[in-house]
């Protein structure tokens, strides 16, 4: 890492979010609002990132001088099950198309987002960025896995070869507003939130939560994420990429008395041992961060509410899927 990397001013510049929509995108969008800045933006029927000449033209009729890509294919274990070609090709594409267009249109910075499903399913915990192509995969997510990696190296690679001021940050789990209520398809933050809401407005005794509820897991509000990807924008240069999360843990069973609290939930939680635990830990290490400046601000109760409160708002309006 550079001991004194220049700083990154946006004031004024045009800054391109990849994946607005998206929820991190919807949250990078209202972080750079403060940042004086002009924001670009493309819906998918107006560019499609998957398209090099399309995406190319783009670049060269906007201009952005910085890019935010979170654009993504992003989908649960059983949609990357189901479609692996689409998982690996669609962000194979997508990324690189992003990341030529930017280096032949001149872009000055350009911050990739990953996942921190990079990591091999048995890294030592907490996982530092040095974890990276140490292991085995977790097979169940692959291909989006792999296709991030590549992500990655391409930034590293145009940073090598080309000096281009490319950065990757990997987020951990992230919540908030603008996420996948959809029980079909949600992760485990956004499940729970909706079964104890569910649960509540029933009149349940209960609540069922799989497996022993003893796995830890992080967790970090998706507005602190596009903080601290603001934050990385600005101060760091360098080609190794940077974690992102809160630094610490709780247990799942934890997490859902957490969710109770705030939904209102008064019932009971059982546990369905027939159903897996899956991994133990999940825990990224965030002191790379921490020497770069930045922490989370957003306590993971004050969170939780504030998730809720966004799901109630667009139940209201019938923007959640049943």
């Amino acid at each position: 890492m550079m001991a004194n990397p220049p700083f990154y001013a946006l004031e004024g510049k045009r800054v391109f979010v990849a994946g607005h929509r998206g929820m991190v995108g919807s949250a990078l969008v209202r972080r750079l609002g403060s940042e004086g800045c002009s924001v670009l933006t493309s819906t998918r029927n107006e560019l499609d990132l998957k398209n090099q000449g399309s995406v190319r033209a783009w670049f060269a009729a906007n201009r952005p001088d910085a890019v935010f890509l979170a654009a993504a294919k992003v989908g649960g274990i059983l949609a990357n099950d189901a479609y692996p070609a689409d998982f690996l090709y669609d962000n194979l594409m997508i990324e690189a198309n992003i990341i030529e267009a930017s280096f032949t249109s001149g872009v000055e910075k350009l911050l990739f987002l990953g996942s921190s499903c990079i990591y091999p399913k048995f890294a030592a915990q907490p996982i530092t960025e040095e974890a990276l192509l140490t292991g085995p995969l977790e097979p169940t997510n692959e291909w989006y896995a792999i296709a991030k990696i590549a992500g990655i190296k391409l930034a590293q690679a145009y940073r090598r070869q080309y000096g281009c001021n490319y950065i990757s940050a990997m987020p951990t789990n992230l919540y908030g507003p603008g996420d996948n209520f959809d029980l079909r398809s949600s992760h485990v933050m956004p499940a729970l939130i909706r079964k104890a809401h569910e649960a509540k407005l029933s009149g349940d005794a209960q609540i069922e939560i799989w497996g022993t509820g003893t796995p830890r897991r992080e967790f970090l509000h998706v507005d602190d994420c596009a903080d601290a990807c603001v934050h990385l924008m600005k101060v760091y240069s360098a080609s190794e990429h940077v974690n992102v999360g809160s630094g610490e843990d709780l247990t799942i069973l934890e997490l859902t008395r957490l969710i109770c609290a705030a939904v209102g939930f008064q019932g009971a939680i059982v546990h369905d041992l027939t159903k897996p635990d899956g991994t133990p830990r999940k825990l990224m290490s965030a002191d790379k961060l921490r020497t770069l400046g930045w922490s989370p601000k957003i306590s993971l109760i004050d969170g939780i509410k504030g998730a809720y409160d966004w799901f109630q708002r667009e139940s209201a309006t019938a923007r959640v899927s049943a």
